[in-house]
């Protein structure tokens, strides 16, 4: 094995039926591939990336619960340990119908270098369920939160693996599985993050992606002399990531244009106010669409917002795969800056047309570290039994993605700006392989 086409030709022939994990290793694998070759790198480097695209873990299980008729339902649950080289596995829990182990695959190989920017000692995971909590009540969400617990508290602890929310898990499944851990395992230990701060979360935790998005694309700008003020964007999403980064733009002096979910985005050219933002979150928090709320000045239009609204900043914050390349050759006419707040939101051939047009675009690895940044913040106020305030944190986690975007800068220079793409997989990569070598994998 002496190229990362021979790596990906070995994970090809081996998960053909997972192309979403395929396309995740596809991308670091293209970027590192110069670095690689012009660091002179040997057989033994080539496998051991191999090895780091391969889980350490997949733990599957069933989970029996119980709804509101008293009726047993069954669901699939999963724990992916991919990589601990740098410290606990840490990632999120996702509970959506779309969940299996191709997309849990790509979320926790993508999690192995988003934690090792931040720099804190985190490893790599992910897991969750194909359980759809949409148009569940808060007692059936309970129930299979109760359940799901039962099997994964055998596989998680503050020194082993530590899970945290993600898309369909918030603060308030996050509490009920804490609960559950806590009565099966008599601890008290901080096994979960993104918990309320009254049972040991920490200020900020919610906010803390969106947050960061916005503060790694105000580093971004400040690379060519701008900043956030008057930037008309376009966010993607109506969930957590999208609420917080929309909100965080326009404190900064932003016009956010756009919100949206999967019927479509409501438009208002004159930029969403915090009110409106309020009145959305509490449209969506009904499990409503948008297509049925009114906002004034505001339109519903079906579809995705790439290709019709012109803007200066485009933030796709909803799910991966959001933007093809026709959205992305539209959105090259425009953007100054494109910042992801999701999870891999553009496909590779999506990324390699920025890329060609050199503009500045930031992957999630890098800018929606945010939340595992906090994450790992809350890690280390659990371990000292010590919470700090919510400024505190806030400068905490601003001095952590002014540092990712500098190892972007660094790793990531060419002759017509910063490759982030590149200069995210590259310095992750080095940290991560690095350790790997030092504990002889």
């Amino acid at each position: 094995m002496t190229s990362t086409n021979d790596i990906l030709a070995a994970l090809s022939a081996r998960y053909p039926h997972q192309p979403t994990f395929l396309q995740a290793v596809a991308e670091v694998c293209t970027t590192l591939a110069p670095y690689l070759g012009a660091s002179g790198a040997t057989e033994a480097d080539y496998v051991r990336l191999l090895r780091l695209a391969t889980p350490e873990r997949i733990i599957t299980f069933k989970v029996l619960w119980t709804n509101d008729q008293g009726a047993i339902e069954h669901n699939i649950g999963y724990r992916l340990q991919f990589n601990s080289a740098l410290g606990s596995y840490k990632g999120g829990l996702r509970f959506d119908v779309t969940v299996n182990e191709d997309i849990l695959k790509f979320l926790g190989f993508e999690q192995i270098f988003k934690n090792a920017l931040t720099g804190l000692p985190l490893g790599g995971g992910k897991g969750g369920s194909d359980f759809n909590p949409k148009g569940r009540s808060d007692s059936e969400i309970r129930s299979f939160c109760r359940a799901f617990m039962v099997e994964l508290h055998h596989h998680i602890g503050i020194e082993v693996d530590v899970p945290a929310g993600d898309m369909g898990v918030g603060g308030r499944e996050i509490g009920y599985m804490m609960g559950m851990y806590k009565e099966l395992t008599h601890r008290s230990e901080g096994a979960m993050t993104g918990k309320d701060p009254l049972i040991g979360g920490s200020f900020g935790r919610t906010a803390a992606t969106g947050h960061g998005a916005v503060y790694f694309a105000r580093a971004m700008l400040r690379e060519s002399g701008k900043t956030l003020a008057g930037l008309r964007c376009v966010v993607s999403g109506s969930g957590n990531v999208a609420e917080h980064t929309a909100r965080k733009l326009v404190s900064e002096g932003a016009v956010v244009l756009t919100l949206s979910d999967r019927t479509g985005y409501l438009y208002k050219e004159a930029g969403l106010t915090t009110g409106d933002i309020d009145a959305i979150i509490a449209h969506k928090d009904t499990d409503a669409n948008l297509d049925t709320i009114a906002i004034s000045g505001a339109t519903f239009t079906v579809g995705k917002p790439w290709q019709a609204v012109v803007a200066d900043g485009y933030f796709p914050c909803a799910t991966q795969n959001e933007i093809d390349v026709a959205d992305a050759k539209a959105i090259a006419k425009h953007a100054v800056l494109v910042v992801e707040g999701a999870n891999m939101p553009l496909s590779n051939e999506a990324v390699a047309v920025l890329h060609d047009a050199h503009i500045p675009h930031a992957p999630g690895k890098a800018s929606n570290a945010g939340g595992v940044a906090v994450s790992g913040l809350e890690m280390a106020q659990n371990a000292a039994h010590y919470p700090w305030s919510a400024d505190e944190v806030e400068a905490k986690l601003i001095a952590i993605m002014e540092n990712i975007h500098e190892l972007c800068r660094i790793e990531g220079g060419t002759d017509w700006g910063i490759d982030y793409v590149g200069g995210a997989n590259i310095a992750g990569a080095k940290r991560v392989l690095a350790a790997m070598k030092v504990l002889g994998w």
